[in-house]
C-alpha cells in the first residue's frame, strides 16, 4: 500500500475525538497542538518528566513486528509514568509464528482486556487496518513501513518549539534518506500543519522521493541546502529498505551528504541539530556535532516519553 493512499479518517470518531494515533496527514492542527500542550506540561521546569495516575485502570500492549530500541522502550516507560500496565508481546515466540492471523492476534489480546495496543510494522497502513477492524481498543502507530511515525514527528516539533516558539518563520532543513523515511513524512505533514512553509529536502538524487513535491525545494548540496536554516534535522540511512544502488558507499555519502561543523556554520548561528536515532556517526553526523551546542538529540529523547505519555492520556479520554 502507498503511502498517499492510507487514510487517516479512523483516528477521529464522530465527536472529533482523537481515539487513535495512526498518522499526522489530515489531523486539524488543535488536535496536533493539543499533543503538544499536554507533553509540555509532563515536562517539570527542570526539564524533569511527571507522573500521573490517568491510565492506572488500563493496560498497553506493545506489539513490535520490527526491530526498536527507543521507540519500544520509551513507549513502555510512557506507559508505567501514566500508571498503566504494560504487556510487551514477544513475538518472536507469538502465535503468529503459528500461522496465527494478526487479527486473530489482536482480537485474543482485546479478550485479555487490552485497552490500547503499540504497533509497529514493516507494512505500510498496517495499524491502520487494525484500527478499522477491531472496536473498543485504541491503536496508536509506533512506525508502519515508510509511511508513518506520527510519535516521532510529534516529540521532533515540540523539541522545535521549545527552542523556537513558533513555526510560520522557520526554515527548516531534512538531510539523508527522505525517500525510505516514515520520519521524514511524519515531520513534513506535522510543519505543514503548524505553519512551516521552508521545508527543503537535501538528499542524493537516489535518496530523495520517487514523486513530484513541488511544495518542497529540493537540493542535492548540503552546503546550498543548510544555508540560513534554523532546524536540521539528519535521517539515518534506512539500510533495511534500501538497495545497494541508493548510494554509493558510506565514506562518499559522508563526504557529501554528512554534517560537520565546517558545514554547519552556513546554517544560523542558533540552529539545532536533530536526528531520531541511532545515529551512525562519521556516516550522517560526525561526532562533535552530535554531541556539540548546537546538537538536541538527547532532549528529543526526553521529549519522546512525554509525547507518548501525552497520546496516551489524550486517547484514555483525559483531556
Amino acid at each position: 500500500m502507498k503511502p498517499h493512499t492510507i487514510s487517516n479518517e479512523s483516528q477521529l470518531n464522530s465527536n472529533g475525538r482523537l481515539v487513535h494515533l495512526l498518522g499526522l496527514k489530515g489531523l486539524p492542527k488543535n488536535q496536533l497542538e493539543k499533543i503538544l500542550d499536554v507533553a509540555d506540561g509532563l515536562i517539570g521546569s527542570k526539564g524533569n518528566l511527571q507522573k500521573s495516575k490517568i491510565l492506572r485502570d488500563m493496560s498497553v500492549a506493545n506489539l513490535f513486528f520490527e526491530p526498536s530500541t527507543r521507540t519500544r522502550n520509551t513507549f513502555e516507560i510512557a506507559a508505567k509514568r501514566t500508571s498503566a500496565k504494560t504487556i510487551n508481546v514477544d513475538l518472536a515466540n507469538s502465535a503468529t509464528n503459528k500461522n496465527e492471523t494478526l487479527m486473530d492476534t489482536m482480537h485474543t489480546l482485546k479478550a485479555m482486556q487490552i485497552d490500547m495496543f503499540v504497533i509497529r510494522h514493516k507494512q505500510n497502513g498496517m495499524p491502520h487496518h487494525v484500527a478499522e477492524n477491531i472496536e473498543g481498543v485504541s491503536i496508536l502507530n509506533a512506525g508502519d513501513g515508510i509511511n508513518a511515525h506520527p510519535t516521532q514527528a510529534l516529540l521532533d516539533v515540540l523539541t522545535i518549539r521549545q527552542h523556537k516558539g513558533q513555526f510560520d518563520n522557520l526554515s527548516v532543513a531534512i538531510v539523508g534518506d527522505i525517500r525510505h523515511s516514515r520520519v521524514a513524512r511524519s515531520g513534513i505533514q506535522a510543519m505543514k500543519t503548524l505553519g512551516t512553509t521552508d521545508i527543503r529536502l537535501i538528499a542524493p538524487e537516489t535518496l530523495h522521493y520517487k514523486e513530484e513535491t513541488p511544495d518542497l525545494e529540493r537540493f542535492d548540496s548540503l552546503k546550498k541546502g543548510i544555508e540560513g536554516a534554523d532546524v536540521i534535522i539528519s535521517l539515518r540511512l534506512q539500510k533495511e529498505r534500501m538497495i545497494a544502488a541508493d548510494i554509493p558507499d558510506e565514506q562518499t555519502y559522508f563526504d557529501n551528504f554528512g554534517l560537520t561543523n565546517k558545514i554547519l556554520k552556513h546554517a544560523k548561528p542558533d540552529a539545532i541539530v536533530m536526528h531520531p536515532g541511532p545515529v551512525n556517526r562519521g556516516i550522517e553526523l560526525e561526532s562533535s556535532v552530535a554531541d556539540g551546542p548546537h546538537s538536541v538529540i538527547l532532549q528529543q529523547v526526553t521529549n519522546g516519553i512525554a509525547v507518548r505519555m501525552a497520546a496516551m492520556e489524550i486517547l484514555a479520554g483525559a483531556f
